[in-house]
């Protein structure tokens, strides 16, 4: 009998993760704990800076709760629905996001957590920053500003503003939407990476941002909100979550504890009492010790050298970055290079088209030159034939009269009325030659201004025949000094067709238009196919990448192997490694320096022009401010900038003073 070990079946049990873009699936086995659920879905989505985020959930009695790494998934207080929900988030901020945040993903993982939140009002946000906040949000998700592809009703379909600031103004969407395009414009050339690395430098800024908030009492009772941040913790008034009225930085704590609902943390400074505090929740007391824990161990790791796991990302960062901004110089410059000749192709059609006018008016006058000079032709001809008929006249009244001279030598009577009738004749003869000359006089004009009108239509034919030539020989000459240098040598020089062939060309009038119209063609034909010779490709709007192919692509970047960790190394092959593998060398980090230091000074004065711009786009807007909707944060706001203080200023004064002073003033409050 064939007795055999029978494996049990692993048990396994779904769970479901969202992240703010995407929604991941897994079947998890029931001995698997927090970390192990965290790093799948850290290998699923690409990200290696892991010590930002945390897996969230809501409790059995509503309370948020961050998934505890080192516990098994099903003894911790989860849902029992099937799949088991969580939520992928940021549950630690960096304190200056443009130095530490290394990769792509990671900055567009919090992108999209600070620009939720501001949109929900969970962190405040001024009018006018709302805007820009927006103008990046659609250069990070559109990329370039295109007049013809934004149409309006933008903020019908698209989340960007935040609902207190729709409210507070007379003023429409579109009022809204024309001021939100004017600042999309400014952003052209910045890729997605860069606009959310601006729309996260502008948040930072922002007296809420990074604070997670927690209602509790002093000894007094007297009902306070605490702030656990990135820098320290500091301590608000109840309706002020705005400004601190106390600040606690990590490097002043020393220890921090809980017993039930008392918190007590002892400062660094031996001759300060400890810092007490009571939260009513025992659930919310493990959280804020969970935050001030993680934040304090971030703040220390700021404050020593990087690991050699954050060198190499920063390294691969930086090569990354240099890639894309080749890639990018390189596409601007064919950008450019098309836009130059689709300019000159539209300048060459115009060109063409001015042509095509002139040598329709050109046709136009000549053909009526030529209608001019047949109708003073016929005029000549009649007048030659009236002349010629007159002519005849005098001739007969002169026979006539000399036949009365005849007749009058007969008898005195008959030489009387010979008398009266030569004198008669004479009259008639000096009429029909006024006559006579008079219309000779006229033929003669007549043939003059013939002989002037074949004369101009000669002189016209050869100007116009001058001028085509100039200005195709012109047009021949630009073409073939263009700066494409692609052009095939037998298109270097495009021969200019004969507009007018000389007078024995056997050609017609309406066949030499036709021919003349052809060579035109042809030639912009040619000035086409230079064109598509110099390869130049279309530009590509910047479209949201699919998540699979991100992660694909962030996968293949970090070099994590199939299974998605990092290859073991012994200790003494990491000492071989990071000795051989020199990550920056001495020029390197002179360059850095200078990079580094170019960028501040670029972003000074860029942050001098920013704030000089929302200053008035304030000014504009504050006319249309409905006054019975400002809310606090508004007013304390206004009482900010009249006062000009900042979210760091604010701070500096919440930390003046020693700590024992600072503990005896949280204890009056």
């Amino acid at each position: 009998m064939n007795f055999r070990r029978k494996h049990k079946a692993s048990k396994c049990f779904p769970v479901k993760i969202l992240t703010l873009d995407a929604q991941l699936e897994f079947n998890l086995e029931c001995k698997a704990n927090g970390r192990d659920l965290f790093d799948l879905v850290c290998r699923t989505i690409g990200l290696r800076e892991t010590w930002y985020f945390g897996l969230q959930y809501e409790d059995c009695k509503g309370f948020l709760a961050w998934l505890k790494m080192d516990r098994k998934v099903q003894d911790q207080d989860v849902p029992k629905t099937t799949p088991v929900p969580f939520v992928f988030l940021a549950k630690f901020y960096p304190e200056n996001v443009a130095e530490e945040l290394v990769q792509e993903i990671t900055q567009h993982l919090f992108f999209l957590q600070v620009k939720q939140s501001i949109l929900n009002m969970d962190i405040y946000c001024p009018p006018e920053i709302s805007v820009l906040l927006a103008s990046y949000a659609l250069q990070a998700k559109y990329g370039d500003y295109d007049e013809a592809a934004m149409k309006p009703g933008l903020l019908g379909t698209e989340d960007l503003l935040p609902k207190r600031v729709l409210d507070q103004y007379q003023m429409t969407a579109e009022m809204w939407e024309e001021r939100i395009k004017i600042w999309y414009a400014d952003h052209k050339g910045l890729s997605r990476d860069e606009a959310e690395m601006e729309y996260l430098r502008i948040v930072q800024d922002l007296e809420m941002y990074g604070v997670n908030y927690f209602p509790i009492k002093n000894k007094r009772d007297s009902e306070l909100w605490l702030g656990v941040t990135a820098l320290g913790l500091n301590i608000y008034e109840q309706d002020n979550k705005s400004v601190p009225r106390i600040n606690f930085p990590w490097s002043e704590i020393q220890n921090i504890s809980y017993d039930d609902k008392k918190f007590a943390i002892k400062p660094v400074d031996k001759t300060a009492p400890p810092f007490i505090f009571y939260s009513d929740k025992h659930r919310v007391n493990k959280l804020i010790l969970d935050l001030c824990i993680g934040n304090h161990d971030l703040f220390m790791r700021r404050r020593k050298p990087d690991s050699i796991e954050v060198q190499q990302m920063k390294a691969q960062a930086k090569e990354e970055k240099l890639r894309r901004q080749g890639e990018r110089n390189k596409l601007a410059r064919e950008k450019q290079l098309r836009e130059t000749a689709e300019r000159e192709k539209a300048a060459l059609e115009q060109q063409l088209i001015h042509f095509q006018e002139e040598f329709r008016v050109a046709n136009e006058q000549l053909r009526r030159s030529e209608e001019s000079a047949e109708l003073l032709a016929e005029k000549a001809r009649v007048a030659e034939e009236e002349s010629m008929l007159l002519t005849q006249k005098a001739s007969d009244a002169e026979q006539e009269l000399q036949r009365i001279r005849l007749s009058a030598m007969k008898t005195e009577e008959e030489k009387l009325l010979s008398q009266r009738q030569l004198h008669e004749a004479k009259q008639i003869a000096s009429r029909l030659l006024e006559n006579s000359e008079r219309c000779a006089a006229e033929a003669e004009q007549l043939k003059g201004d013939l002989l002037q009108a074949r004369y101009a239509e000669t002189q016209a034919k050869k100007k116009l025949l001058e001028f085509l030539t100039t200005q195709a020989s012109v047009a021949a000459l630009h073409a073939a000094s263009r700066p494409i240098t692609r052009i095939p040598t037998s298109a270097s020089v495009l021969s200019v067709p004969n507009l007018f062939p000389s007078s024995a060309s056997s050609v017609t009038g309406s066949d030499h238009h036709l021919h003349h119209q052809s060579d035109l063609q042809q030639h912009l034909r040619r000035l086409d196919d230079v064109a598509n010779d110099a390869n130049l490709p279309a530009y590509e709007a910047r479209l949201p990448i699919p998540l699979a192919n991100q992660l694909t692509g962030l996968t293949n970047l970090t070099g994590l192997s199939s299974s998605g960790y990092l290859p073991a190394i012994a200790a003494s092959e990491l000492v071989n490694s990071s000795a051989n593998y020199d990550l920056m060398t001495h020029g390197d980090m002179e360059q850095l320096s200078l990079e580094i230091e170019k960028e501040r000074v670029e972003y000074l004065e860029k942050s001098k022009q920013l704030q000089e711009q929302l200053r008035e786009l304030r000014t504009e807007i504050e006319v249309l401010k409905v006054g019975e909707k400002q809310t606090l944060y508004d007013q304390l706001h206004e009482e900010q900038l009249r006062s000009g203080d900042d979210k760091y200023s604010t701070l500096k004064k919440s930390k003046s003073g020693s700590t024992g002073a600072r503990v005896a003033f949280f204890e009056e409050l």
